[in-house]
């Protein structure tokens, strides 16, 4: 019987925070940015990045972020 090859894992961070101007993408202050979680496909990331962007609606500086890790840990691929 043949050897199975290992799933690939895609891993996904959800992250956010305030931001120094609604223009960029840098953050006002690295101390308070708020690290959702890490998610094992894109699907559950997207949720988890839907439900925060929601809550913080009502704030323009304030965004929230999906990280590809995966594709940083392949930056071949």
């Amino acid at each position: 019987m043949a050897k199975e090859e290992p799933t690939k894992q895609l891993l996904h961070l959800v992250i956010g925070g305030e931001l120094s101007s609604i223009e960029g993408v840098t953050f006002a202050d690295l101390d308070q940015v708020d690290i959702v979680g890490v998610y094992p496909n894109y699907a559950t990331a997207y949720a988890a990045w839907k439900q925060k962007a929601q809550m913080t609606v009502d704030s323009a500086q304030t965004r929230y972020f999906i990280v590809h890790l995966h594709r940083l840990l392949e930056p071949e691929a």
